[in-house]
């Protein structure tokens, strides 16, 4: 069957990842009248039928790591229901399955980690810097498309933690100079019932930063359970946030209702990064996420330094020391109160 019949019919996961088969574009309406449009492999945009000019602009992104499946299917069957008439989306909608040839090599990335890609053209090296560029250049024609009057951008990047952590699910909010921690993204996370918010204080290019940075989009990098194969997710473990996504989607505005204990929210404190291959931390290879160090605890070394936890103690999160030269090994962080505004901010 042909790439786009594939998707018509709703199997967008498989019709993106069978590489044998040409890549076929086009547009289309569903029963619901629905406008949807494949403007590359793997990257569908749903347009509603009527545009009132208070819609959201919303990218909701899966496989920029190619073995974090749970969130792959979760885009699936958002994009099928979407696809057979079952769900009508009242937004503007970027659907987007990052990465088939990771995904159907069930890993992470093939030659460069893709998600350190995203902060300009990139020279095509590889597979990993032509996807990130061909990303970016939706993410750019979906955001200079919008007919909003007051644009009001969303992009939820999904992955899944290759390790244990004390939160199951837990989000990072990268830095901007622009206003992206506004209290509804704040609101949404309670209401999906994400267990932990990281707020970033340096920039970092991910995916959702590219969209924050650039777009002033109300971005996210969200961490869902744990890394499995296909077939292995239990996906009842995310039905908190999968009925938020669908409101999000379905929904004119979300309720701003905040229960500021339901939330934990942490501030970086320090990023490490590896210097030399020297490297290595104290603690073992699959320690958990929001571990917490007490003060004074040494943690790891590099070539001539030694890091030793901060007064009041920090938690590690993504600590990975075979990263390459010059990349974070790990981010430190420690637990902080928010002032719940319009924009949501660090207590001092």
């Amino acid at each position: 069957m042909a790439l786009l019949q594939q998707v018509k019919d709703g199997e967008f996961l498989k019709a993106t990842c069978d590489l044998s088969s040409p890549c076929e574009l086009g547009e289309w309406k569903v029963s619901t009248g629905v406008h949807c449009q494949l403007i590359m492999r793997g990257v569908l945009q749903i347009t509603p039928a009527e545009l009132g000019g208070n819609e959201k602009d919303i990218i909701l992104s899966s496989g920029v790591h190619g073995d974090e499946t749970s969130p792959i299917e979760l885009i699936q069957n958002l994009a099928q229901k979407i696809l057979k008439g079952e769900l009508v989306p009242v937004h503007r909608l970027l659907l987007i399955i990052a990465h088939p040839e990771a995904i159907n090599a069930h890993t992470r990335f093939i030659d460069e980690n893709m998600n350190r890609l995203f902060n300009g053209h990139n020279e095509e090296r590889n597979v990993d810097c032509i996807v990130a560029n061909q990303l970016q250049a939706a993410v750019n024609s979906f955001y200079a498309g919008s007919t909003a009057i007051n644009k009001d951008r969303w992009h939820l990047d999904l992955h899944c933690a290759i390790r244990g952590s004390a939160h199951y699910t837990f989000a990072v909010s990268p830095f901007s100079e622009k206003p992206t921690r506004s209290n509804r993204l704040f609101a949404f996370l309670q209401r999906a019932e994400i267990e932990a918010v990281l707020l970033s204080r340096t920039a970092s290019p991910t995916f959702s930063w590219y969209s924050a940075e650039n777009f002033g989009a109300q971005a996210l990098t969200m961490e869902l359970g744990k890394v499995a194969p296909f077939g292995k997710n239990d996906l009842s473990l995310l039905e908190s946030f999968n009925t938020a996504m669908l409101a999000l989607v379905i929904e004119p505005e979300l309720a701003l209702e905040w229960h500021g204990d339901k939330l934990n929210v942490y501030k970086v404190t320090r990023t490490l990064t590896k210097q030399t291959e020297a490297f290595q931390f104290t603690f073992p290879d699959n320690q958990a996420n929001f571990t917490f160090f007490e003060q004074g605890k040494l943690l790891g070394s590099d070539e001539g330094v030694e890091y030793f936890s901060l007064e009041g103690g920090e938690a590690v999160v993504f600590p990975n020391p075979n990263v390459a030269i010059g990349q974070r090994a790990c981010l430190l962080v420690r637990k902080t109160a928010v002032n719940f505004a319009e924009q949501v901010t660090v207590k001092p």
